[in-house]
This record gives C-alpha cells, sequence and structure tokens, in this order.
C-alpha cells in the first residue's frame, strides 16, 4: 500500500474532480436535465450530480454500440491487435489506481487499502489477462469424412449489455467488459446507481487507450428504468448481470418479452463455512471466518456468512470470532487504519438492521454488534455482528442479508454437515476446513457450490471459473470459460 496518511487522502479527496455524465460511442453525455445525487455513504454527502439515463439514452447507447459491431473495426481487428488495447487499458488503470481506489472508497464505502490493494489489483489484473489471451483462443476442425471439411469456429455474440452491482464495481465491471472485449463484442455497461462515478472513469480511461467509439459504453441510471430499458432492448444480444436474485428474474422477463438474448446470472449466495473438528489450524479457521464475513462490510455474494462448526469445537471458534469482531477497527474508508468501512447507504444499512431484529426475534443469540455506530458522522455504519444458536430454518440463515453479521449453526457428523450445507437455495461458494484428504473430497463433491475451498476462504486467481449454481445463477466469470459468454459457435462444412 502507498504510504498516504488519512490526512492527505482527505486532501485528495477534496480536490478530486468526478465527472457524473454518460460515455456513449467515445465521448461524455450530459444526457437530459433528470439527475440523481451521488451521495457518499462514509458521510452522507453529495459527491456530484449523475446524469439519470432512461430508455432514450439506452437507445442511444445500443446504437453506438451496435454500429461498432456491425460496421466498426473492433469486431475484425486482429485478436491481437485487440489484445494490445486491453493491456493499454491495464496500463492506464495502473496510472490512475489512486484516483479509482478513492472514487470507490467514497462512492461506496470500502476502505481505501482494500480498494487500491485488493479491487484496483483485480481489475487490472482482470484486463491484463483477458489481453493477453485475445490471440490465444482458438477454432476447432473436427475429423470427418475424408471428402469433407469441417471447421467449428467461435464468432463474438455482438452487443453485449453489462449491469453491475456497487459491492465491486470495478472488478465485476472487468470480469464482463473484458472478456467480452476480447471476443470482439461491443458493450453497454451499467453500473449501480449507488457507484456509478468509477465506471465512468473505466469507460473514459478505455477510450482514450484505443477503445474505437461505441465499442465501450457507460450508461448510468435506476434499474427499474435504465436497467430495464438495456434487459428488453432489440438490439441486445447478450445481457451479463451481477446482483440479487430478484433482479435477476426480471432479466430472464426481460429477455422472453424481447428477442430471447442470452441471459448470465451471477447472483445471491449464503455460503456455508464448515469447519471439522481435525481442522490444520483451528486459530487460523476462525481468524479466516472472521474475515471472510466482516471483508468488504459482509457486502459479499460469497460471504461465508453460515459457520457450520462441530459442536465439540463450536465455543472455542465462536469465541475466537467474537473476540476478533471486538477488535476489528471500523472507521473512515479513506483512513488507512481502517477495517471496515461504511454500509452502501442508508437504506442499506436499515435493511441489514432490519435482519438483525429478525434474528432476535426468532430467538437466535447475539454474540457481539447489533446496532449502527458512529453516527455523527452523518455516515452508514454497522458494529460487526455475530449470533450463535442460529437453527436452519431461520431466516437469519436462510435469507442473503449483505452485510457483516455471521449465523453461528453447530453439527455433529459429516452428514449432518452436509445435509445443513445444502439446505439452501443457493449455490454459489462454500468452505470447508479439515486435515482429512478424504472428507476434503467427499465434502467437496456433495457440496452444491459453483466454488469449493478447503482449508482456505476467498482464493484463486483468473485462471479459474468463478459463478454458481441453483438460484446462484449460471455461466462462468473468469478464465477462458467466460469467453463463451460471448461467442456464438458457428459451424462450416465444406464437401470437397
Amino acid at each position: 500500500m502507498l504510504d498516504i496518511t488519512h490526512e492527505e487522502w482527505l486532501r485528495r479527496a477534496k480536490a478530486l474532480d468526478l465527472v457524473g455524465a454518460h460515455h456513449i460511442d467515445g465521448v461524455d453525455e450530459g444526457g437530459g436535465e433528470a439527475t440523481f445525487a451521488a451521495v457518499s455513504p462514509r458521510d452522507g454527502q453529495v459527491l456530484t450530480q449523475v446524469a439519470d439515463g432512461g430508455a432514450e439514452e439506452v437507445d442511444v447507447a445500443v446504437a453506438a454500440a451496435r454500429r461498432a459491431f456491425d460496421s466498426g473495426p473492433w469486431p475484425r481487428l486482429a485478436p491481437a491487435d485487440r489484445g494490445r488495447i486491453l493491456l493499454r487499458i491495464a496500463d492506464l488503470l495502473e496510472e490512475h489506481r489512486e484516483e479509482l481506489a478513492l472514487t470507490v472508497s467514497l462512492e461506496m464505502g470500502k476502505p481505501i487499502t482494500d480498494a487500491y490493494e485488493i479491487e484496483l489489483r483485480a481489475v487490472i489484473s482482470t484486463f491484463r489477462w483477458y489481453g493477453q489471451l485475445a490471440d490465444k483462443l482458438t477454432d476447432e476442425s473436427p475429423h470427418t469424412a475424408p471428402d469433407a471439411l469441417a471447421l467449428v469456429t467461435r464468432e463474438p455474440t455482438g452487443v453485449v449489455g453489462a449491469v453491475v452491482p456497487w459491492n465491486f464495481p470495478l472488478t465485476l465491471a472487468g470480469w464482463k467488459v473484458a472478456p467480452a472485449l476480447a471476443a470482439g463484442c461491443t458493450v453497454v455497461l451499467k453500473p449501480s446507481e449507488n457507484s456509478p462515478l468509477s465506471a465512468l472513469l473505466l469507460g473514459r480511461l478505455a477510450t482514450e487507450a484505443g477503445l474505437p467509439p461505441g465499442v465501450l459504453n457507460v450508461v448510468n441510471g435506476k434499474g427499474p428504468v435504465a436497467g430495464r430499458a438495456l434487459g428488453l432492448h432489440p438490439d441486445v444480444d447478450v445481457l451479463a448481470f451481477t446482483g440479487s436474485t430478484a433482479v435477476g428474474r426480471h432479466f430472464l422477463h426481460y429477455a422472453a418479452d424481447s428477442n430471447l438474448k442470452r441471459v448470465w446470472l451471477e447472483l445471491g449466495g449464503k455460503s456455508p463455512n464448515i469447519i471439522f473438528p481435525d481442522a490444520p489450524d483451528l486459530e487460523k479457521a476462525a481468524a479466516t471466518a472472521a474475515w471472510g464475513i466482516f471483508f468488504n462490510q459482509g457486502e459479499m455474494c460469497t460471504a461465508p456468512s453460515r459457520l457450520l462448526v462441530h459442536s465439540s469445537i463450536a465455543g472455542q471458534v465462536t469465541d475466537a470470532i467474537v473476540a476478533r469482531a471486538r477488535e476489528l477497527i471500523v472507521g473512515d474508508p479513506l483512513d488507512p487504519a481502517t477495517e471496515m468501512g461504511a454500509m452502501a447507504g442508508g437504506r442499506h444499512l436499515d435493511r441489514v438492521l432490519g435482519h438483525i431484529e429478525t434474528g432476535l426475534e426468532e430467538g437466535a443469540r447475539l454474540r457481539v454488534g447489533g446496532g449502527r455506530t458512529l453516527a455523527e458522522t452523518g455516515g452508514s455504519f454497522l458494529r460487526p455482528t455475530v449470533f450463535d444458536h442460529v437453527r436452519p430454518g431461520m431466516r437469519l440463515a436462510r435469507e442473503e442479508i449483505f452485510g457483516p453479521v455471521l449465523s453461528v449453526l453447530t453439527f455433529d457428523d459429516l452428514d449432518e454437515a452436509v445435509r445443513v450445507a445444502n439446505d439452501t437455495e443457493y449455490g454459489l461458494a462454500a468452505g470447508l476446513w479439515t486435515s482429512d484428504l478424504s472428507t476434503a473430497h467427499q465434502v467437496a463433491r456433495t457440496l452444491r457450490a459453483g466454488t469449493v475451498w478447503v482449508n482456505c476462504y476467498e482464493e484463486g486467481d483468473l485462471t479459474v471459473p468463478f459463478g454458481g449454481m441453483k438460484q446462484s445463477g449460471n455461466g462462468r466469470d473468469k478464465s477462458a470459460h467466460a469467453i463463451e459468454k460471448y461467442t456464438e459457435l458457428k459451424t462450416t462444412w465444406i464437401q470437397l
């Protein structure tokens, strides 16, 4: 991390030039008179006014993307040339890393240390990885009869609509934009209205890097208006969405009601983290469980929000997590010492507090936290919260809270652990801790989750795919498999 003090980050925040215009066809567009305020959850203050796009602005952006795909140079460039521009985008993101991290921290409350070291590292790596992959994708020539030649080629699908949330505004945008661009598609990106500013800066830097006009367009707006218009648009060929399961259902309806566009969904989670009594390091397991639920204020679709711990060690593990929660530094996101920043606004804070109240009404025991803090700042801060005596049927253990709230459940044997872990409508991720190789393989195979971590949590890199099962969605981000979402397979049969 750069050696920048709290005072210096505050000074730089005041000097930041935040632009809230759409970025369409390679230029900033103010749109109409409608705007909305970008409010920082760290203090409740307005950062700037943002152009509030609707169906008209989405039409303009999609038309630009359509022209760029149908008659522009991007899909027709040599893959190596596309890759070089993606690498240039990565270089510019690196050059503007401090500005981007500061923007993310201001608009959604992420601690500046995490924004700089984790969020920006991830998005830079994403564009670099797909830039390097662009010219390494291969087609097929299956063995057929001797008097024929068969070719199976991958072709870019067309115009991609990407709708991304506020918890990782740049990382999740990169996971969709970079592989779509590498495949030769054009993109209309709609960021969350809670985090539009970093995405707009990404769009401007991509144009500066040499991306042709119309290839990447960024349109602001509310989900029920701009997001709906993008989902229903007949000239959008693919829709990639990360967000709640409820909104994901809307996008499936939009596709059915329009042009049957492909819809790829990365949705919610209620991930189990199972600690067996033979875990190789109980202290590490407890520390990782605490980090996993409190990282990014618990605003993580993969957050290990259900801790399943063997009854023989439940007290020891829970006590360690409670102790860590009590010492965690909750504070100004712009303070490098802060470990947990602000929730993403007052409405979201109230929603999480409602889940906590429900947990108390259901009879779970509150061990630590449970209320807001630092209210005098005007920000949306919540204390790290741990419940034990949680039963599998409680809403606390079934509904995605999307906050720093841990539910501790106990089990007595392996079969019970797996049964409780899988007893959820979600299937995004899971973790397990054991020293027994057979247990690790057996449980990993039976857990219905897109990612299973063994003796760790939230580990991985861009070489492995990411996505969910059940109501956590479909398709995969990251890795070469992400290219599959943005390409069509074409068979050409040549009779010799």
